[in-house]
Protein backbone atom coordinates (compact mmCIF):
# COMPACT_ATOMS: atom_id res chain seq x y z
CA UNK A 1 0.00 0.00 0.00
CA UNK A 2 1.41 3.36 -1.00
CA UNK A 3 2.18 6.03 1.59
CA UNK A 4 1.57 9.74 1.20
CA UNK A 5 5.30 10.34 1.30
CA UNK A 6 5.74 8.13 -1.78
CA UNK A 7 4.09 10.75 -4.00
CA UNK A 8 5.95 13.64 -5.64
CA UNK A 9 3.04 15.95 -4.82
CA UNK A 10 3.14 15.06 -1.12
CA UNK A 11 2.92 18.77 -0.25
CA UNK A 12 -0.65 18.74 -1.60
CA UNK A 13 -1.60 15.55 0.24
CA UNK A 14 -0.46 16.33 3.76
CA UNK A 15 -2.22 19.38 5.18
CA UNK A 16 -4.13 20.43 8.26
CA UNK A 17 -7.81 19.62 7.95
CA UNK A 18 -10.45 21.02 10.31
CA UNK A 19 -11.75 18.40 12.73
CA UNK A 20 -15.08 16.79 11.95
CA UNK A 21 -17.96 18.49 13.77
CA UNK A 22 -20.65 16.58 15.62
CA UNK A 23 -23.74 15.53 13.71
CA UNK A 24 -25.86 18.34 15.15
CA UNK A 25 -23.35 20.94 13.97
CA UNK A 26 -23.70 20.09 10.27
CA UNK A 27 -26.75 20.76 8.13
CA UNK A 28 -25.54 20.44 4.54
CA UNK A 29 -23.18 17.93 2.91
CA UNK A 30 -21.58 18.00 -0.55
CA UNK A 31 -20.07 14.84 -2.07
CA UNK A 32 -17.49 15.05 -4.85
CA UNK A 33 -17.99 11.98 -7.03
CA UNK A 34 -21.50 11.38 -5.75
CA UNK A 35 -22.55 8.83 -8.39
CA UNK A 36 -20.03 6.19 -7.44
CA UNK A 37 -21.68 3.20 -5.80
CA UNK A 38 -20.22 3.86 -2.36
CA UNK A 39 -20.53 7.64 -2.48
CA UNK A 40 -24.11 7.43 -3.72
CA UNK A 41 -24.94 5.13 -0.84
CA UNK A 42 -23.35 7.51 1.66
CA UNK A 43 -25.30 10.40 0.12
CA UNK A 44 -28.50 8.41 0.62
CA UNK A 45 -27.60 7.78 4.26
CA UNK A 46 -27.02 11.50 4.89
CA UNK A 47 -30.31 12.37 3.16
CA UNK A 48 -32.21 9.88 5.29
CA UNK A 49 -30.58 11.45 8.34
CA UNK A 50 -32.18 14.80 7.53
CA UNK A 51 -29.17 16.52 6.01
CA UNK A 52 -29.38 18.68 2.90
CA UNK A 53 -27.34 16.69 0.38
CA UNK A 54 -25.91 17.59 -3.01
CA UNK A 55 -22.90 16.61 -5.06
CA UNK A 56 -21.13 16.49 -8.36
CA UNK A 57 -19.84 13.91 -10.79
CA UNK A 58 -18.47 13.65 -14.28
CA UNK A 59 -21.51 11.71 -15.43
CA UNK A 60 -24.56 10.07 -13.88
CA UNK A 61 -25.59 6.49 -14.72
CA UNK A 62 -28.39 4.29 -13.43
CA UNK A 63 -29.13 2.71 -11.06
CA UNK A 64 -27.40 5.12 -8.66
CA UNK A 65 -28.44 8.25 -10.57
CA UNK A 66 -32.08 7.14 -10.37
CA UNK A 67 -31.83 6.45 -6.65
CA UNK A 68 -30.38 9.90 -5.95
CA UNK A 69 -33.01 11.62 -8.08
CA UNK A 70 -35.81 9.87 -6.20
CA UNK A 71 -34.42 11.25 -2.94
CA UNK A 72 -34.33 14.78 -4.31
CA UNK A 73 -30.53 14.96 -4.13
CA UNK A 74 -29.11 17.56 -6.52
CA UNK A 75 -26.39 16.17 -8.76
CA UNK A 76 -24.31 18.62 -10.79
CA UNK A 77 -22.78 17.03 -13.87
CA UNK A 78 -19.24 18.24 -14.33
CA UNK A 79 -16.78 19.56 -11.77
CA UNK A 80 -16.41 23.27 -11.00
CA UNK A 81 -15.22 25.23 -7.98
CA UNK A 82 -18.45 27.22 -8.21
CA UNK A 83 -20.26 24.12 -6.98
CA UNK A 84 -18.71 24.74 -3.56
CA UNK A 85 -19.90 28.34 -3.25
CA UNK A 86 -21.23 29.02 -0.67
CA UNK A 87 -19.13 26.54 1.31
CA UNK A 88 -21.04 23.47 2.51
CA UNK A 89 -20.83 22.47 6.14
CA UNK A 90 -19.05 19.25 5.15
CA UNK A 91 -17.35 18.17 1.92
CA UNK A 92 -16.83 14.46 1.27
CA UNK A 93 -13.85 13.91 -1.03
CA UNK A 94 -14.29 10.86 -3.27
CA UNK A 95 -11.20 8.67 -3.65
CA UNK A 96 -11.19 9.26 -7.41
CA UNK A 97 -10.18 12.86 -6.73
CA UNK A 98 -6.55 13.78 -7.26
CA UNK A 99 -4.89 16.62 -5.31
CA UNK A 100 -5.35 18.89 -8.33
CA UNK A 101 -9.02 18.02 -8.88
CA UNK A 102 -10.73 21.38 -9.33
CA UNK A 103 -13.23 20.91 -6.51
CA UNK A 104 -10.96 19.00 -4.14
CA UNK A 105 -8.18 21.54 -4.46
CA UNK A 106 -10.62 24.42 -3.95
CA UNK A 107 -11.94 22.78 -0.77
CA UNK A 108 -8.37 22.38 0.48
CA UNK A 109 -7.32 25.91 -0.39
CA UNK A 110 -10.43 27.37 1.29
CA UNK A 111 -9.83 25.23 4.41
CA UNK A 112 -13.29 23.71 4.20
CA UNK A 113 -14.29 20.91 6.53
CA UNK A 114 -13.41 17.78 4.58
CA UNK A 115 -13.58 14.05 5.12
CA UNK A 116 -13.00 10.89 3.17
CA UNK A 117 -15.90 8.53 2.55
CA UNK A 118 -14.91 6.05 5.31
CA UNK A 119 -14.14 8.82 7.81
CA UNK A 120 -17.58 10.35 7.37
CA UNK A 121 -19.36 7.00 7.49
CA UNK A 122 -17.63 6.02 10.73
CA UNK A 123 -17.94 9.41 12.43
CA UNK A 124 -21.60 10.08 11.64
CA UNK A 125 -23.19 6.65 11.33
CA UNK A 126 -21.15 3.72 12.67
CA UNK A 127 -20.06 5.54 15.82
CA UNK A 128 -20.03 3.11 18.80
CA UNK A 129 -22.32 0.50 17.28
CA UNK A 130 -21.40 -3.14 16.70
CA UNK A 131 -19.74 -2.89 13.30
CA UNK A 132 -19.83 -6.00 11.12
CA UNK A 133 -17.60 -5.51 8.08
CA UNK A 134 -17.74 -7.58 4.87
CA UNK A 135 -14.36 -7.48 3.13
CA UNK A 136 -12.65 -9.39 0.33
CA UNK A 137 -11.61 -9.03 -3.29
CA UNK A 138 -14.89 -10.51 -4.54
CA UNK A 139 -18.49 -10.74 -3.40
CA UNK A 140 -18.63 -7.87 -0.91
CA UNK A 141 -21.79 -6.24 -2.21
CA UNK A 142 -23.77 -9.46 -2.59
CA UNK A 143 -22.64 -10.77 0.80
CA UNK A 144 -23.44 -7.51 2.60
CA UNK A 145 -26.85 -7.35 0.92
CA UNK A 146 -27.69 -10.91 1.95
CA UNK A 147 -26.47 -10.25 5.50
CA UNK A 148 -28.74 -7.21 5.78
CA UNK A 149 -31.65 -9.25 4.40
CA UNK A 150 -31.10 -11.99 6.99
CA UNK A 151 -30.96 -9.51 9.87
CA UNK A 152 -34.09 -7.71 8.72
CA UNK A 153 -35.93 -11.00 8.14
CA UNK A 154 -35.12 -11.92 11.74
CA UNK A 155 -36.74 -8.71 12.99
CA UNK A 156 -33.48 -6.85 13.60
CA UNK A 157 -33.29 -3.28 12.28
CA UNK A 158 -29.56 -2.68 11.63
CA UNK A 159 -27.89 0.35 10.25
CA UNK A 160 -26.11 -0.54 7.04
CA UNK A 161 -24.48 0.67 3.86
CA UNK A 162 -24.32 -1.40 0.69
CA UNK A 163 -22.42 -0.31 -2.41
CA UNK A 164 -25.19 -1.38 -4.76
CA UNK A 165 -28.95 -1.32 -5.33
CA UNK A 166 -31.11 -4.21 -4.12
CA UNK A 167 -33.49 -5.75 -6.65
CA UNK A 168 -36.49 -5.90 -4.32
CA UNK A 169 -36.53 -2.16 -3.74
CA UNK A 170 -35.02 -2.30 -0.25
CA UNK A 171 -32.97 0.87 0.33
CA UNK A 172 -29.23 0.32 0.04
CA UNK A 173 -28.64 2.31 3.23
CA UNK A 174 -30.40 2.81 6.53
CA UNK A 175 -29.47 4.26 9.90
CA UNK A 176 -31.53 1.59 11.69
CA UNK A 177 -32.56 1.38 15.32
CA UNK A 178 -30.57 -1.69 16.41
CA UNK A 179 -27.07 -1.61 17.87
CA UNK A 180 -25.57 -2.96 14.63
CA UNK A 181 -24.01 -1.40 11.58
CA UNK A 182 -23.34 -3.70 8.61
CA UNK A 183 -20.96 -2.33 6.03
CA UNK A 184 -19.15 -3.34 2.88
CA UNK A 185 -15.44 -2.99 3.61
CA UNK A 186 -13.50 -1.90 0.54
CA UNK A 187 -9.74 -2.45 0.36
CA UNK A 188 -9.31 0.51 -2.01
CA UNK A 189 -7.71 3.65 -0.60
CA UNK A 190 -9.69 6.27 1.31
CA UNK A 191 -8.75 9.58 -0.33
CA UNK A 192 -5.85 11.41 -1.93
CA UNK A 193 -4.89 12.56 1.58
CA UNK A 194 -5.34 9.12 3.20
CA UNK A 195 -3.98 6.07 1.35
CA UNK A 196 -5.14 3.55 3.94
CA UNK A 197 -7.80 1.04 2.83
CA UNK A 198 -11.33 2.12 3.63
CA UNK A 199 -11.93 -0.90 5.80
CA UNK A 200 -9.27 0.27 8.25
CA UNK A 201 -11.68 3.00 9.43
CA UNK A 202 -14.72 0.89 10.28
CA UNK A 203 -13.91 -0.33 13.83
CA UNK A 204 -14.94 -3.96 13.13
CA UNK A 205 -16.46 -6.01 15.93
CA UNK A 206 -16.84 -8.99 13.60
CA UNK A 207 -15.96 -9.39 9.94
CA UNK A 208 -16.07 -11.57 6.84
CA UNK A 209 -13.22 -11.94 4.34
CA UNK A 210 -14.49 -13.66 1.19
CA UNK A 211 -11.22 -13.78 -0.75
CA UNK A 212 -7.83 -12.13 -1.13
CA UNK A 213 -6.43 -11.75 -4.65
CA UNK A 214 -4.26 -9.25 -6.43
CA UNK A 215 -6.41 -6.35 -7.56
CA UNK A 216 -6.31 -2.55 -7.72
CA UNK A 217 -2.92 -2.52 -9.42
CA UNK A 218 -2.85 1.27 -9.14
CA UNK A 219 -2.90 0.95 -5.35
CA UNK A 220 -1.14 -2.32 -4.56
CA UNK A 221 2.21 -3.41 -5.98
CA UNK A 222 1.78 -7.16 -5.54
CA UNK A 223 -0.29 -9.90 -3.97
CA UNK A 224 1.92 -9.64 -0.90
CA UNK A 225 1.02 -5.97 -0.65
CA UNK A 226 -2.70 -6.89 -0.80
CA UNK A 227 -2.26 -9.60 1.82
CA UNK A 228 -0.51 -7.18 4.16
CA UNK A 229 -3.49 -4.81 4.03
CA UNK A 230 -5.92 -7.60 4.91
CA UNK A 231 -3.64 -8.77 7.73
CA UNK A 232 -3.76 -5.29 9.23
CA UNK A 233 -7.53 -5.36 8.95
CA UNK A 234 -7.81 -8.79 10.61
CA UNK A 235 -5.67 -7.54 13.49
CA UNK A 236 -8.25 -4.81 14.24
CA UNK A 237 -10.86 -7.27 15.50
CA UNK A 238 -11.20 -7.64 19.28
CA UNK A 239 -10.61 -10.97 21.01
CA UNK A 240 -14.35 -11.59 21.42
CA UNK A 241 -15.10 -10.68 17.79
CA UNK A 242 -15.61 -13.24 15.03
CA UNK A 243 -13.54 -13.34 11.84
CA UNK A 244 -15.26 -15.43 9.15
CA UNK A 245 -12.83 -16.68 6.49
CA UNK A 246 -13.23 -18.54 3.21
CA UNK A 247 -11.32 -21.81 3.60
CA UNK A 248 -11.45 -22.32 -0.19
CA UNK A 249 -9.23 -19.27 -0.64
CA UNK A 250 -5.72 -19.88 0.73
CA UNK A 251 -4.92 -16.21 1.21
CA UNK A 252 -8.15 -15.58 3.09
CA UNK A 253 -7.73 -18.67 5.26
CA UNK A 254 -4.22 -17.56 6.28
CA UNK A 255 -5.74 -14.53 8.01
CA UNK A 256 -6.76 -16.76 10.92
CA UNK A 257 -3.19 -16.25 12.19
CA UNK A 258 -3.17 -12.45 11.78
CA UNK A 259 -5.11 -11.40 14.87
CA UNK A 260 -6.60 -12.38 18.20
CA UNK A 261 -10.30 -12.84 17.40
CA UNK A 262 -12.38 -15.98 17.23
CA UNK A 263 -12.28 -17.70 13.81
CA UNK A 264 -14.95 -19.42 11.71
CA UNK A 265 -13.94 -21.03 8.41
CA UNK A 266 -16.42 -21.89 5.64
CA UNK A 267 -16.17 -23.99 2.48
CA UNK A 268 -18.23 -25.11 -0.49
CA UNK A 269 -15.62 -27.66 -1.60
CA UNK A 270 -15.12 -29.81 1.50
CA UNK A 271 -16.91 -30.73 4.72
CA UNK A 272 -15.20 -28.95 7.60
CA UNK A 273 -14.94 -30.51 11.04
CA UNK A 274 -14.84 -26.98 12.45
CA UNK A 275 -16.81 -24.26 10.68
CA UNK A 276 -19.56 -24.16 8.06
CA UNK A 277 -19.81 -26.15 4.85
CA UNK A 278 -22.38 -27.34 2.33
CA UNK A 279 -23.19 -30.75 0.90
CA UNK A 280 -25.78 -32.21 -1.46
CA UNK A 281 -25.50 -29.00 -3.50
CA UNK A 282 -27.94 -28.97 -6.39
CA UNK A 283 -28.79 -26.16 -8.83
CA UNK A 284 -32.51 -25.62 -9.41
CA UNK A 285 -34.59 -23.38 -11.62
CA UNK A 286 -34.85 -20.89 -8.75
CA UNK A 287 -31.29 -21.00 -7.44
CA UNK A 288 -29.31 -23.51 -5.36
CA UNK A 289 -30.44 -26.14 -2.89
CA UNK A 290 -28.01 -27.46 -0.26
CA UNK A 291 -27.62 -28.91 3.20
CA UNK A 292 -25.79 -26.74 5.72
CA UNK A 293 -23.28 -28.34 8.06
CA UNK A 294 -21.90 -26.76 11.22
CA UNK A 295 -18.81 -28.44 12.65
CA UNK A 296 -19.55 -31.41 10.40
CA UNK A 297 -23.14 -31.84 11.61
CA UNK A 298 -26.22 -31.04 9.46
CA UNK A 299 -28.39 -28.22 10.77
CA UNK A 300 -30.90 -27.80 7.94
CA UNK A 301 -31.89 -27.88 4.28
CA UNK A 302 -31.60 -24.55 2.49
CA UNK A 303 -32.57 -22.98 -0.82
CA UNK A 304 -30.69 -19.90 -1.99
CA UNK A 305 -32.42 -17.68 -4.51
CA UNK A 306 -29.19 -17.02 -6.43
CA UNK A 307 -27.03 -18.93 -8.88
CA UNK A 308 -23.38 -20.02 -8.87
CA UNK A 309 -21.04 -21.57 -6.34
CA UNK A 310 -19.57 -18.16 -5.58
CA UNK A 311 -22.96 -17.06 -4.28
CA UNK A 312 -23.28 -20.23 -2.23
CA UNK A 313 -19.90 -19.36 -0.72
CA UNK A 314 -21.16 -15.86 0.12
CA UNK A 315 -24.24 -17.37 1.75
CA UNK A 316 -22.14 -19.61 4.02
CA UNK A 317 -20.25 -16.55 5.25
CA UNK A 318 -23.53 -14.80 6.03
CA UNK A 319 -24.83 -17.88 7.86
CA UNK A 320 -21.70 -17.90 10.05
CA UNK A 321 -22.29 -14.32 11.20
CA UNK A 322 -26.04 -14.83 11.63
CA UNK A 323 -25.62 -17.95 13.74
CA UNK A 324 -23.02 -16.18 15.88
CA UNK A 325 -25.54 -13.40 16.51
CA UNK A 326 -28.13 -16.00 17.63
CA UNK A 327 -30.34 -15.69 14.56
CA UNK A 328 -32.27 -18.95 14.24
CA UNK A 329 -31.74 -21.50 11.48
CA UNK A 330 -35.39 -21.04 10.46
CA UNK A 331 -34.92 -17.29 9.98
CA UNK A 332 -31.81 -17.87 7.89
CA UNK A 333 -33.59 -20.48 5.75
CA UNK A 334 -36.51 -18.14 5.05
CA UNK A 335 -34.21 -15.22 4.28
CA UNK A 336 -32.02 -17.19 1.87
CA UNK A 337 -35.03 -18.49 -0.06
CA UNK A 338 -36.59 -15.03 -0.34
CA UNK A 339 -33.51 -13.02 -1.29
CA UNK A 340 -34.06 -11.31 -4.65
CA UNK A 341 -30.42 -10.30 -5.20
CA UNK A 342 -29.06 -6.93 -6.22
CA UNK A 343 -28.92 -4.97 -9.40
CA UNK A 344 -25.92 -5.46 -11.67
CA UNK A 345 -25.35 -9.02 -10.41
CA UNK A 346 -26.69 -11.41 -13.07
CA UNK A 347 -29.52 -8.92 -13.52
CA UNK A 348 -31.81 -9.55 -16.48
CA UNK A 349 -32.23 -6.21 -18.22
CA UNK A 350 -34.63 -7.41 -20.91
CA UNK A 351 -35.19 -9.70 -23.86
CA UNK A 352 -35.56 -9.06 -27.58
CA UNK A 353 -35.60 -11.46 -30.54
CA UNK A 354 -35.23 -14.31 -28.06
CA UNK A 355 -31.93 -12.85 -26.78
CA UNK A 356 -31.69 -12.22 -23.04
CA UNK A 357 -29.53 -9.27 -22.00
CA UNK A 358 -27.90 -9.71 -18.59
CA UNK A 359 -25.89 -7.13 -16.66
CA UNK A 360 -23.14 -7.90 -14.15
CA UNK A 361 -20.52 -5.88 -12.29
CA UNK A 362 -17.78 -8.51 -12.80
CA UNK A 363 -14.42 -7.14 -13.94
CA UNK A 364 -11.65 -9.08 -12.16
CA UNK A 365 -10.80 -12.33 -14.03
CA UNK A 366 -11.94 -14.48 -11.11
CA UNK A 367 -15.27 -12.68 -10.93
CA UNK A 368 -15.71 -12.87 -14.72
CA UNK A 369 -15.13 -16.60 -14.69
CA UNK A 370 -17.48 -17.19 -11.73
CA UNK A 371 -20.21 -15.10 -13.36
CA UNK A 372 -19.99 -16.95 -16.67
CA UNK A 373 -20.11 -20.30 -14.85
CA UNK A 374 -23.12 -19.14 -12.82
CA UNK A 375 -24.94 -18.17 -16.03
CA UNK A 376 -24.01 -21.54 -17.49
CA UNK A 377 -25.67 -23.31 -14.55
CA UNK A 378 -28.71 -21.05 -14.81
CA UNK A 379 -29.13 -21.45 -18.57
CA UNK A 380 -27.39 -24.75 -19.43
CA UNK A 381 -28.95 -25.09 -22.89
CA UNK A 382 -28.19 -21.58 -24.14
CA UNK A 383 -25.10 -19.93 -25.65
CA UNK A 384 -23.34 -17.58 -23.25
CA UNK A 385 -21.95 -14.60 -25.15
CA UNK A 386 -19.66 -12.60 -22.85
CA UNK A 387 -19.44 -8.85 -23.55
CA UNK A 388 -16.74 -7.11 -21.54
CA UNK A 389 -15.38 -3.64 -20.85
CA UNK A 390 -11.83 -3.60 -19.40
CA UNK A 391 -12.41 -0.31 -17.62
CA UNK A 392 -10.80 -0.45 -14.18
CA UNK A 393 -7.15 0.35 -13.56
CA UNK A 394 -6.44 -3.30 -12.84
CA UNK A 395 -8.45 -4.83 -15.69
CA UNK A 396 -6.30 -2.99 -18.25
CA UNK A 397 -3.03 -4.41 -16.88
CA UNK A 398 -0.88 -7.04 -18.58
CA UNK A 399 -0.78 -9.07 -15.37
CA UNK A 400 -4.38 -10.17 -16.04
CA UNK A 401 -3.96 -11.30 -19.67
CA UNK A 402 -3.64 -14.94 -18.64
CA UNK A 403 -6.53 -14.62 -16.18
CA UNK A 404 -8.91 -13.25 -18.78
CA UNK A 405 -7.83 -15.86 -21.34
CA UNK A 406 -8.91 -18.54 -18.88
CA UNK A 407 -12.00 -16.70 -17.63
CA UNK A 408 -13.55 -16.17 -21.07
CA UNK A 409 -12.85 -19.77 -22.05
CA UNK A 410 -15.97 -20.59 -20.00
CA UNK A 411 -18.12 -18.68 -22.54
CA UNK A 412 -19.25 -19.63 -26.02
CA UNK A 413 -18.02 -16.32 -27.39
CA UNK A 414 -16.34 -13.19 -26.07
CA UNK A 415 -16.73 -9.64 -27.35
CA UNK A 416 -14.67 -6.84 -25.82
CA UNK A 417 -14.04 -3.18 -26.29
CA UNK A 418 -10.41 -2.18 -26.61
CA UNK A 419 -9.24 -0.62 -23.33
CA UNK A 420 -8.41 3.09 -23.26
CA UNK A 421 -4.82 4.10 -22.57
CA UNK A 422 -4.91 6.63 -19.73
CA UNK A 423 -2.45 9.03 -18.16
CA UNK A 424 -1.51 6.63 -15.37
CA UNK A 425 -0.88 3.65 -17.71
CA UNK A 426 2.55 2.37 -18.73
CA UNK A 427 3.00 0.80 -22.16
CA UNK A 428 5.10 -2.00 -20.71
CA UNK A 429 2.33 -2.89 -18.26
CA UNK A 430 -0.67 -2.35 -20.55
CA UNK A 431 -2.88 -5.27 -21.51
CA UNK A 432 -2.59 -6.55 -25.07
CA UNK A 433 -6.15 -7.51 -25.88
CA UNK A 434 -5.03 -9.21 -29.10
CA UNK A 435 -3.09 -11.72 -26.99
CA UNK A 436 -6.31 -12.65 -25.19
CA UNK A 437 -8.20 -12.95 -28.50
CA UNK A 438 -5.50 -15.20 -29.95
CA UNK A 439 -5.57 -17.50 -26.94
CA UNK A 440 -9.35 -17.78 -27.11
CA UNK A 441 -9.22 -18.51 -30.85
CA UNK A 442 -6.75 -21.31 -30.13
CA UNK A 443 -9.42 -22.85 -27.91
CA UNK A 444 -12.01 -22.60 -30.68
CA UNK A 445 -13.88 -19.71 -29.06
CA UNK A 446 -15.20 -16.83 -31.13
CA UNK A 447 -13.55 -13.67 -29.81
CA UNK A 448 -13.62 -10.11 -31.12
CA UNK A 449 -12.54 -6.67 -29.92
CA UNK A 450 -14.09 -3.42 -31.08
CA UNK A 451 -12.58 0.09 -31.02
CA UNK A 452 -15.76 1.69 -29.69
CA UNK A 453 -19.29 0.89 -28.54
CA UNK A 454 -20.94 1.65 -31.90
CA UNK A 455 -18.66 -0.86 -33.61
CA UNK A 456 -19.21 -3.36 -30.79
CA UNK A 457 -22.98 -3.10 -31.17
CA UNK A 458 -22.68 -3.71 -34.91
CA UNK A 459 -20.65 -6.86 -34.31
CA UNK A 460 -23.12 -8.10 -31.71
CA UNK A 461 -26.13 -7.59 -33.96
CA UNK A 462 -24.44 -9.74 -36.60
CA UNK A 463 -23.38 -12.50 -34.20
CA UNK A 464 -26.25 -12.85 -31.70
CA UNK A 465 -29.11 -15.21 -32.42
CA UNK A 466 -32.33 -16.23 -30.72
CA UNK A 467 -31.69 -18.19 -27.53
CA UNK A 468 -28.41 -16.46 -26.66
CA UNK A 469 -27.55 -14.94 -23.31
CA UNK A 470 -25.80 -11.61 -23.88
CA UNK A 471 -23.84 -11.31 -20.62
CA UNK A 472 -22.53 -7.76 -20.29
CA UNK A 473 -19.81 -7.24 -17.68
CA UNK A 474 -18.32 -3.94 -16.53
CA UNK A 475 -17.78 -2.02 -13.30
CA UNK A 476 -19.02 1.13 -15.04
CA UNK A 477 -21.87 2.31 -17.22
CA UNK A 478 -20.35 0.84 -20.41
CA UNK A 479 -21.93 3.63 -22.44
CA UNK A 480 -25.44 2.36 -21.64
CA UNK A 481 -24.75 -0.57 -23.98
CA UNK A 482 -27.37 -2.76 -22.29
CA UNK A 483 -30.33 -0.66 -23.30
CA UNK A 484 -28.80 0.34 -26.62
CA UNK A 485 -28.40 -3.33 -27.52
CA UNK A 486 -32.00 -4.08 -26.56
CA UNK A 487 -33.21 -1.12 -28.62
CA UNK A 488 -31.18 -2.28 -31.65
CA UNK A 489 -32.49 -5.84 -31.32
CA UNK A 490 -36.07 -4.60 -31.06
CA UNK A 491 -35.53 -2.39 -34.12
CA UNK A 492 -34.13 -5.37 -36.04
CA UNK A 493 -37.22 -7.37 -35.09
CA UNK A 494 -39.52 -4.65 -36.42
CA UNK A 495 -37.46 -4.37 -39.61
CA UNK A 496 -37.59 -8.12 -40.22
CA UNK A 497 -41.29 -8.18 -39.42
Amino acid sequence: MKKLTDFPDVHLRIFDRPGLPDANQVSDVFLIGICGTGMGSLATLFADGGYTVSGSDKAAYPPMSETLAELGITVREGFDAENLIPAPGLVIIGNACTPTHVEASFAREQNMTQASFPEALTHYFIRDRKSIVVAGTHGKTTTTSLLVHVFKSAGIDPGYLIGGVLSDGTPNTANGSADYFLVEGDEYDSAYFDKRPKFMHYRPSSAIVTSVEFDHADIYDSIDDCKAAFEEFAALLPADGLLVLNADDDNAAELQYAGQSRICLYSTSSELLTGLSARNVSPSTNGIEFELLRDGQPIGEFRLGMFGLHNLSNALAVAAIALDEDISVAHIQNAFAGFAGIQRRQEIIGEANGITVVDDFAHHPTAVRATIKACRSRWPERRIVAIFEPRSNSSRRKVFEDGYSKAFSEADAAFMIRPPFRHNDRKSDFMDIDTILARLHQQGIEAQAAPDIDDLLTRLKIYLRSGDIALIMSNGGFGNIHRRLLADLNQSSRTLG
